[in-house]
């Protein structure tokens, strides 16, 4: 069995991961391509040593920010562990909001290893959009999904792209589980958790990279990141970078509910945050019901 914790960012995602894992006699695997990184924690709302509960978590903190870390590295990586844990006897929990990482792990996902790299910052999300229309490839595009943009145009650019549509899972005994609440709330504990952020010291976090002069693309495409370089370099203000990394969570949030709802088979369940200890049962219990443990 192998259990995912998926959803929009700021639903509740660690916590449910950490109970499912106590219950369950699981291991978590971070589904999520920033905490990869070391020293991107606030930022990330990555899990801490106390929440973690002495569970044992994988792919966390394997890369510093400077280092490029692909969707093709985390397949190689996650199918590693999950082999692991399942020779131990124990449950796999793939925990994160990245849906292509969750995909790449669990799907027949073909990817190319030599791609030549190019340099499209002169390009606008428009322009990027344009050439790619170019192909007349059978597809939509979020025009504000701008890494997406670059990742397919490149493979189109090196005759590589493969929508991947008719992947199929790789492994028995998946359960997708989804965390959703409504868009009035979602939104409520976004705006909050950024004030939270703050509050925890993300400015200092982040300020240590800008010093630094690091330019990754970690930094540079990061919610939360790359506003603030925008504040440390004079382009914006303090309060200006405070409701853009709020409106562009807001906006990331729709677009995981977008590739959730169209490339994974997610049960959802609506977070109870008045007692979370109900949601946690309706998922066991779906669970217990669907595995006849």
């Amino acid at each position: 069995m192998i259990i995912v914790i998926t959803g929009p960012t700021a639903v509740g995602k660690t916590k449910m991961s950490i109970e499912l894992a106590k219950k369950l006699n699981g291991e978590i695997i971070n589904a999520d391509s920033m905490q990869i990184y070391q020293g991107l924690d606030i930022g990330t709302a990555k899990v801490t040593s106390a929440e973690k509960e002495t569970i044992p978590h994988y792919l966390l903190d394997i890369k510093n920010p400077q280092e490029l870390y692909t969707v093709y590295d985390y397949q190689k990586d996650a199918r590693q562990v999950i082999k692991d844990i399942q020779n131990r006897q124990k449950t796999p929990i793939l925990v994160g909001g990245t849906g292509l990482y969750i995909k790449a792990a669990l799907y027949d996902y073909q990817f190319s290893t030599e791609e030549k790299q190019f340099d499209y910052t002169t390009l606008n999300n428009q322009e990027l959009l344009d050439r790619i229309k170019k192909y007349k490839i059978d597809i939509n595009f979020d025009i504000q999904n701008r890494r997406r943009l670059i990742r397919v145009l490149t493979k189109l650019e090196n005759n590589t792209y493969n929508n991947n549509e008719n992947a199929h899972i790789l492994y028995p005994d998946v359960y997708f589980i989804g965390l959703t609440t409504n868009r009035e709330l979602l939104y409520s504990k976004i705006n909050e958790r950024v004030d939270e952020m703050f509050t925890a010291g993300l400015m200092s976090e982040v300020k240590k990279f800008y010093d630094q002069g690091i330019n990754s693309k970690a930094l540079k495409t990061g919610i939360g990141y790359k506003e603030l370089y925008d504040y440390f370099s004079g382009k914006i203000t303090l309060e200006e970078c405070k409701e853009l990394i709020k409106q562009r969570s807001r906006k990331y949030a729709k677009r995981q509910y977008t590739f959730f709802n169209h490339q994974l088979p997610i049960k959802w369940f609506n977070v109870n945050y008045n007692n979370f200890n109900e949601t946690i049962n309706e998922v066991l219990k779906y669970i217990e019901k669907t595995n006849n443990i």
